[in-house]
């Protein structure tokens, strides 16, 4: 190898490391609050929400399917069956019969009368400054109904950011609202043979960019996430997020590799424990 650009690889990725290490002892990430405050509320209902802000959460994470006559709707899974008294799939369902079941009463009966809210609901509960990150659960066609929402909301293109495990939704979103951050979602897996896990940072990279993402939502996997997973991911200039982390030691290790945010069940206890780290 030519000596002088053996010193040009090594001076690069010194900086790289010092950029990673610079991020994580300058800045926090940012707290979100995985479907509200979820651990103590009814998971992607108002009152989840309007916790969550109580608890000083930087950002809300909700998820949306569209219905049957196009209402955007936020509910995790694709029927109520978890969540509510009757099992109704929510792209088979109007709205109106979505909006009479009680979503709350799962958790406690105190959550009882809580139902599913609408996107422009949850846009309304969002404070200035903060960060609402829109999940996406179904498939492209709701890019548009949440583009039509958001321009009537009131809230920054800066304020939102759309989130998805599927490529074919965050291309719709770059190519739909281009001035809102799409971040890709991915989780790994384990062969059972092999004890690789799959997929890797050099896979990972590639589809990022063909998506046109600005960044990785990555699960909160230290066997797969570490310092050069997060070097690589950097040098290929991409945004670093990841979920779900409601232990404060998991949490410590993110922040340590420069995480941007951290989605959590459990906003103000985690925030407690890292404000204690200084």
């Amino acid at each position: 190898m030519n000596p002088m650009k053996h010193v040009g690889i090594v001076l690069f990725a010194s900086a790289v490391s010092v950029a990673v290490a610079s991020v994580s002892a300058d800045s926090r990430p940012l707290i979100i609050a995985h479907r509200g405050a979820s651990h103590d509320a009814p998971e992607n209902t108002l009152a989840a929400f309007r916790l969550a802000w109580e608890q000083d959460a930087d950002g809300i994470e909700g998820d949306f399917y569209l219905t049957k006559d196009r209402r955007v709707v936020c509910i995790h899974d694709d029927t109520t069956k978890r969540t509510a008294p009757i099992d109704l799939r929510i792209a088979d369902t109007p709205f109106d019969e979505l909006r009479k079941l009680d979503v709350g009463s799962w958790k406690d009966k105190r959550w009882a009368g809580e139902r599913i809210p609408t996107i422009e609901e949850v846009f309304a509960t969002v404070p200035k400054g903060k960060k609402f990150y829109v999940e996406i659960k179904c498939g492209p066609e709701i890019v548009l109904p949440i583009q039509r929402a958001l321009a009537k909301s009131g809230l920054t293109a800066q304020q939102v950011v759309i989130i998805s495990f599927k490529e074919p939704v965050i291309a719709e979103v770059k190519r739909t609202i281009p001035g809102v951050k799409a971040i890709w979602l991915v989780a790994y897996h384990k062969d059972d043979e092999t004890g690789q896990w799959t997929p890797t940072i050099e896979q990972i990279i590639p589809r990022l960019r063909r998506c046109k993402a600005d960044g990785l939502g990555t699960e909160a996997r230290r066997e797969v996430v570490n310092a050069d997973f997060v070097r690589e991911l950097r040098r290929a200039e991409f945004e670093f997020h990841t979920w779900t982390v409601d232990n404060p030691d998991t949490a410590r290790d993110f922040h340590s590799l420069g995480v941007e945010s951290i989605t959590t069940n459990r906003p103000a206890f985690l925030r407690k424990h890292l404000d204690e780290d200084g």
